[in-house]
């Protein structure tokens, strides 16, 4: 019987979903409560994931970084910053290069350890990105979503229909389109969806849904040995207040704004803080009960580096 995988893996920012808006203070307060609760889970269950931080957090809090570092996780880098303004899909290739090499360095520096993965923020990626990757020293990427529907509900959308026909299974991406197979180093993992995504957020907003899209992804593992992967965010373990005033407008198109920010921010607080731990945790018992093999990106990447 072939081994099936688990991957579960981390964004590691500053956004505060309360108050859709990036903020220290929100990045405090995942270090000091949303990690510790996320590395309690994972060594209850035996998970060994990747965690992808931008260079910001890493740079203000660094002990964010080496607190995952006794427990055998992986650390990633989720771009240099999260602004919208500079996400990866606007960005130049030379933006793009000067962003990796900058948060690369921080997260290296902080945790003495090679850094090869890499998530856009957003999952924001251009054609260049391919490039910048290897330009950098990267070899992983998991940027893209297989089959995703719900990209109008977020920025970036016309790049995300490429998602539409790309592949489920982890494979090497073409030179300039990160969701298309071709003869680059860089691998691809995808991010799970049936039509909706299999991440945090829509475990959040609606837990019983989510459970049928597990059950399809571990229908569909059997049937193909496909890998199940499921991304959540520290963040949305934590408790915040939320301060009065206007939604922050990140597009000038109305429409943008209406789906990706505010209709967004009100799905995004279903469920978050304390709500969301049992959520997640029931996640991790379907997978162990199963006898699924939880690794980081970049171990599964050397042992299938030859096949």
């Amino acid at each position: 019987m072939k081994e099936r995988y688990f991957f579960i893996s981390n964004d590691v920012e500053t956004t505060s979903l309360w108050n859709h808006t990036l903020s220290d203070i929100t990045g405090k307060k995942v270090w000091k409560e949303g990690m510790p609760v996320l590395l309690n889970l994972y060594q209850k269950y035996g998970i060994k994931s990747t965690f992808f931080f931008t260079g910001h957090i890493a740079r203000l809090y660094p002990d964010i970084v080496r607190m995952i570092l006794p427990h055998g996780h992986e650390v990633g880098c989720h771009g240099l910053v999260h602004d919208s303004d500079k996400a990866f899909d606007v960005l130049r290739l030379e933006e793009q290069i000067e962003h990796l090499q900058q948060s690369k360095k921080i997260l290296e520096d902080i945790s003495g350890r090679e850094v090869i993965s890499f998530r856009a923020p957003a999952i924001r990626v251009n054609g260049n990105t391919p490039k910048a990757l290897l330009e950098t020293g990267f070899r992983i990427d998991s940027s893209i979503a297989s089959q995703r529907l719900d990209f109008m509900f977020s920025f970036g959308a016309r790049h995300k229909l490429k998602w539409l026909l790309s592949p489920r299974k982890p494979y090497f991406a073409s030179s300039n389109n990160l969701a298309r197979k071709g003869t680059s180093k860089i691998m691809e993992f995808p991010i799970n969806s049936i039509l909706l995504p299999y991440v945090g957020t829509f475990m959040r907003i609606s837990p019983a849904f989510t459970n049928v899209i597990r059950c399809i992804l571990h229908y569909e593992n059997k049937l193909r040995n496909t890998p199940v992967s499921f991304i959540i965010h520290p963040n949305e373990l934590i408790d915040e207040e939320i301060t009065k005033g206007r939604i922050q407008r990140r597009s000038k198109n109305y429409l943008k704004y209406l789906l990706a920010d505010k209709i967004r921010y009100r799905l995004k607080l279903r469920n978050l803080g304390q709500k969301a731990i049992p959520l997640l945790e029931k996640q991790l018992i379907y997978f162990s009960q199963r006898d699924y093999k939880s690794i980081t990106f970049r171990e599964y990447y050397h042992t299938h580096l030859d096949q």
